[in-house]
């Protein structure tokens, strides 16, 4: 299984990261290893050595069937389900890694990085890209997020991963951050929304 995320995909989120209405010319991809997965109602344990983690509530959606360079026509065919996950970021490390021009496995690939929510079959929804979600802290609402927002959109992303990587049933897309990411704490409780359903709850530890 391969975790995807896509990094800078929402305009007001790199302007809080930034400063600036950066948009990329092409998506930002990245990787996280199959460790990063944390589900089931398990608790994310802050690491304790790498300065400010933050969290990013993300629309999740799951391939389906293997694919190789798919037209972007087609690639609503090769996802059948959604959800709320949280891409967890060193954001410390990550400023360091991208003045520096590395990757960003280190910052957001670690262990438990990658919380996911309960998947909702995708055809429920008229429109996938019309979704909306949001991420509360302790009962207050931090991030809210509309796919239509997103610089590339979910059909896009698929496309244009799949001239790089053989996508493969189980694997994972992550597809970008809104505004509004902060800093996780002990003992804090995060619960991700889709459409007003809760899909996801994380508590630290």
């Amino acid at each position: 299984m391969k975790i995807f995320g896509v990094g800078m995909n929402y305009i007001r989120h790199n302007k809080e990261l930034d400063g600036t209405l950066y948009q990329p010319k092409e998506p930002v991809i990245f990787t996280k290893a199959d460790s990063a997965l944390l589900k089931d109602g398990k608790p994310f344990f802050v690491p304790d050595f790498m300065g400010r983690i933050d969290y990013e509530a993300e629309l999740v959606v799951r391939i389906c069937r293997l694919g190789k360079t798919i037209p972007v026509q087609f690639a609503h065919r090769y996802y059948d389900a959604v959800t709320v996950g949280i891409d967890f970021t060193a954001r410390e490390w990550q400023e360091k890694l991208r003045a520096e021009g590395k990757p960003w496995e280190l910052c957001k690939g670690f262990d438990g990085s990658a919380a996911i929510g309960k998947w909702i079959p995708t055809d429920r929804f008229i429109n996938i890209q019309t979704l909306r979600f949001h991420l509360d802290v302790n009962q207050n609402t931090v991030q809210e997020g509309y796919a239509g927002d997103m610089l590339f959109k979910i059909d896009e992303l698929i496309a244009y991963i799949s001239r790089f990587f053989t996508l493969k049933t189980g694997d994972l897309l992550y597809t970008g951050t809104p505004v509004g990411v902060g800093e996780v704490r002990i003992n804090d409780r995060l619960e991700g929304y889709l459409e007003g359903q809760k899909v996801l709850e994380v508590r630290c530890k």
